[in-house]
């Protein structure tokens, strides 16, 4: 399966960034450095709504399907069916913790008895049919799984969580619909995020404050320094679903939250690989079928899309009006120390963490900026582009393969990053690097008395609180197998291909 037991390395740069200082994951629950405290200015948190300090702001789980690394490929996908379930328990959990502000300010033991008492219950049962499932198909289930039940909350007073007296449900009564603005408790419409802090102005960035992820300059003079760009639209005909065939193969809403889909047009969350590798594709180059995915951005101005009431929609805390990008580039890059090899058919790849709020950094891949400041890279923070200014979202994906495996149990270990030299460590080899460019035309959130005004955000699982620094992307590789190997040799030779 690869380096199961290799420490990984983090995607996101190490070195210090505006608005950034840690956040870990220890024993199942938070530790909190001020990672989201708005380093840029005076006091960090000074638009932070006050709040009572017993509130819960949202609900941190244990992300179980990362620490499943060793599943046999016949119960992986009722494993995923399980793990799928665990996150809808997470949602609902986290739903009727919104629904109950009222009660919960009477009793300081609400939350543990009402909403994570039973929610540990319903996990122990779901952890026992995953680890019954894993030794029926000859695996070996890790021991214990029952200590991954347990859920904290995550009190209002914490940073990141964006704070806020929440009222009953997240929302104030009296909010000014017409401005689009609202008293925001955990934020947005829906009562979820986004807030005030998670935004900051692009010119308040330092230039070259933080290192661009893995791989944005990997072209390098002894390595390969061609590219291959595939142009395959910016999703004009709005194909858009909440499956993830990737991490829940077989569960309708599997993501809880909208994608954008472009090249392959069969990605759903039945589809089989040769589903896909018969799908039509919005690829100009018809030999790329690949799917390229990621959710979707919203500008929460009031008005609502038509999944509105829908799964992945507003029944999932994603509300607002969708957007489409304006420009979606895709484009493959070389390594900076050796040839590529040719990516297998139907690889999978996952950069990014959905859950990096709660999970922390150790999946999270982010870079956030805007048009005319690509050299200021923020990765907790939306930001604020000036007039004339589009919003920039870049995924540098993993190009390092193990060899053998188009995907994991995991879905992180058959790939990883390069080090820092460049080269791909373990045996793994190196392939050709995805890196998507998304440019969004969106109108300028304002902060007015600490609230943010017609803000925009991903769609995330409801308890993420649609953190930007949950942003992830997806890639399924169906290239067939002319272009993939002229995609190789166009890297190698030092060519710019299209």
């Amino acid at each position: 399966m690869g380096r199961n037991t290799r420490k990984r390395r983090t995607p996101l740069a190490t070195k210090a960034v505006a608005g950034a200082a840690a956040l870990a994951l220890g024993g199942g629950g938070l530790i909190w450095a001020n990672f989201y405290a708005s380093a840029h200015e005076e006091n960090g948190g000074h638009n932070r709504t006050t709040s009572r300090g017993t509130q819960v702001a949202t609900i941190n789980c244990p992300d179980v399907g990362q620490k499943l690394t060793k599943v046999p490929r016949g119960a992986r996908k009722g494993v995923a069916r399980e793990l799928a379930r665990l996150d809808r328990q997470i949602t609902d959990a986290y739903t009727r913790l919104a629904e109950t502000r009222q009660a919960q300010a009477g009793d300081a033991a609400y939350v543990d008895n009402a909403i994570l008492g039973p929610l540990k219950s319903k996990r122990t049962a779901t952890l026992d049919r995953i680890g019954i499932g894993i030794n029926r198909a000859g695996g070996k289930a890790p021991r214990d799984l029952g200590r991954f039940a347990p859920c904290q909350g995550v009190p209002v007073d914490q940073p990141g969580n964006g704070g806020g007296d929440q009222g009953d449900g997240g929302q104030d009564d009296g909010q000014d619909q017409g401005d689009g603005g609202q008293e925001q408790g955990n934020g947005g419409q829906a009562g979820n995020g986004p807030v005030a802090d998670d935004f900051v102005t692009i010119e308040d960035v330092q230039p070259n404050s933080r290192d661009l992820p893995n791989g944005l300059a990997a072209n390098g003079d002894g390595g390969s320094t061609g590219s291959f760009t595939t142009e395959c639209g910016t999703n004009e005909n709005a194909l858009r679903n909440s499956d993830n065939v990737i991490v829940a193969p077989g569960v309708s809403n599997g993501a809880q939250h909208q994608h954008d889909y472009v090249g392959n047009q069969a990605n759903t969350a039945f589809a089989s690989d040769e589903d896909l590798a018969g799908g039509e594709t919005t690829c100009q180059n018809q030999g790329d079928r690949s799917s390229y995915f990621w959710p979707v951005i919203r500008i929460q101005d009031g008005t609502q899309d038509i999944d509105q009431g829908q799964p992945g929609g507003g029944q999932d805390g994603n509300v607002g009006r969708i957007v489409a990008p304006s420009e979606a580039q895709l484009k493959f890059v070389g390594n900076r120390t050796s040839d590529v090899v040719a990516m297998p058919r139907a690889l999978r790849i996952i950069t990014g963490d959905a859950k990096a709020f709660t999970n922390g950094l150790n999946n999270a891949n982010t870079a956030w900026s805007c048009t005319g400041f690509e050299d200021r890279q923020v990765t907790d923070k939306y930001p604020i582009c000036p007039e004339g200014s589009s919003v920039v979202r870049t995924s540098a994906f993993q190009s390092c393969w193990d060899g053998q495996n188009i995907d994991s149990a995991n879905h992180r270990t058959h790939v990883d990053f390069v080090e820092a030299d460049g080269t791909c460590s373990n045996g793994f080899q190196a392939i050709p690097q995805l890196q998507v460019r998304l440019v969004y035309d969106l109108p300028a959130p304002r902060i007015e008395n600490g609230q943010v005004v017609n803000p925009f955000a991903v769609d995330s699982f409801p308890e993420q609180l649609h953190k930007p620094i949950t942003d992830h992307n997806d890639f399924i590789n169906f290239f067939d197998e002319d272009l993939m190997n002229e995609m190789v040799d166009c890297i190698n030779s030092g060519r710019d291909c299209q």
